[in-house]
């Protein structure tokens, strides 16, 4: 199954998709399933509604699907609808409860996120784990429109002009976030 979600064009996938063929969507899931997780929870730090979220975000996905324009990669859609939802949601929250986080990785949920760790040194692996904590602690403390940045560009590998366009702001004040969240974060990492 993995080779068919790696060879299907995205206009073939799109086009199947808006025929309502299920096994188009189960691929669709697949595919970016990972991606649209690791964005929501870079932006709420929070493991639940992070897979809250995204399961939203393919339930809005299949319900609109027949209005997507393809103006946009199938990638950038779905991410500027997850950035959205996030974003919506940290709103919400804010409104009713002190914001609160868990963390992202469970026991069974680690392999999700990991890039193919090889070295099981019990000691290496804890502080790889200790330094990830303390990383994803100081990104946890930048505030709400820089983290959002961050995330997009360090952890998604979103360029300056896609950021700009999904968050529509300029690509000047992406570069000007961008620069404050990593000096934010240096100052964090000496102390």
């Amino acid at each position: 199954m993995a080779s068919n979600i790696d060879n299907i064009e995205e206009h073939d996938l799109v086009a199947r998709l808006k025929q309502g063929q299920e096994w188009a969507f189960n691929i669709l899931v697949k595919k970016y399933q990972t991606m649209l997780l690791k964005t929501a929870y870079g932006i709420t730090l929070d493991r639940e509604e992070s897979l809250e979220i995204v399961q939203d975000v393919f339930v809005s996905v299949h319900k609109n699907i027949k209005n997507f324009r393809q103006e946009a990669s199938l990638a950038v859609w779905l991410r500027k609808i997850t950035v959205n939802n996030c974003l919506n949601w940290k709103r919400k929250w804010k409104r009713r409860f002190r914001w609160d986080h868990q963390q992202m990785e469970t026991k069974d949920e680690a392999e999700l996120f990991k890039a193919g760790k090889n070295d099981t040194n019990p000691e290496t692996l804890f502080r790889e784990k200790q330094s990830e904590e303390h990383i994803m602690e100081s990104i946890g403390k930048l505030p709400e429109k820089i983290r959002v940045v961050f995330v997009l560009n360090t952890l998604e590998g979103m360029g300056y002009h896609d950021i700009a366009k999904l968050l529509k702001i300029k690509r000047g004040t992406v570069g000007s976030r961008l620069h404050h969240a990593r000096k934010i974060l240096l100052e964090s990492m000496e102390n």
